[in-house]
């Protein structure tokens, strides 16, 4: 992990930082107090992590992922090319909760991830539709009267 930018200070030496992840890693310990810094820090390992990816895989994934973002009218930049992406650089754009990350992290093979994002997707599309189709029927709510043949008025 990388501290990018302090983003605030405050009285009681407490501060908010930008991080970005470099590659995963598990906590073995926690440090509290590293001499010269203003943050704790942590003894760590770095587990093998294996990047191999499946390009058919990975094109299910985006196209589920695009499909999930059209229904939210969404539009995302993922500043790479298709064929450059890795789960980590789509896991964040799909809605996951936090556990849900974590669990992905936990997940050391490229396959494994790419199979947790598409069992997502595949579950959370089929909500997301329904939402947007009771919504247009929540619009339509009140229309019927209009309809020729029935009287309503009794």
């Amino acid at each position: 992990m990388e501290i990018k930018e302090i983003v605030a200070m405050y009285p009681n030496d407490e501060i908010d930082i930008r991080t970005e992840g470099i590659k995963v890693f598990r906590i073995l310990e926690v440090v509290k107090h590293i001499p010269d810094k203003l943050f704790g820090g942590a003894i760590v390992n770095y587990p093998s992590n294996h990047q191999a990816k499946s390009v058919l895989m990975i094109k299910k994934v985006l196209k589920l992922l695009r499909v999930l973002h059209h229904l939210l009218n969404i539009t995302k930049d993922f500043k790479k090319p298709d064929d450059e992406l890795t789960s980590y650089d789509i896991a964040h754009h799909t809605g996951l909760s936090l556990e849900e990350e974590y669990e992905l992290l936990g997940l050391l093979y490229e396959t494994h991830r790419l199979e947790y994002l598409k069992r997502y997707l595949n579950k959370i599309i089929p909500i997301v539709a329904g939402t947007e189709n009771l919504k247009e029927k929540i619009q339509l709510n009140g229309h019927f009267r209009e309809l020729k043949g029935f009287n309503f008025d009794l």
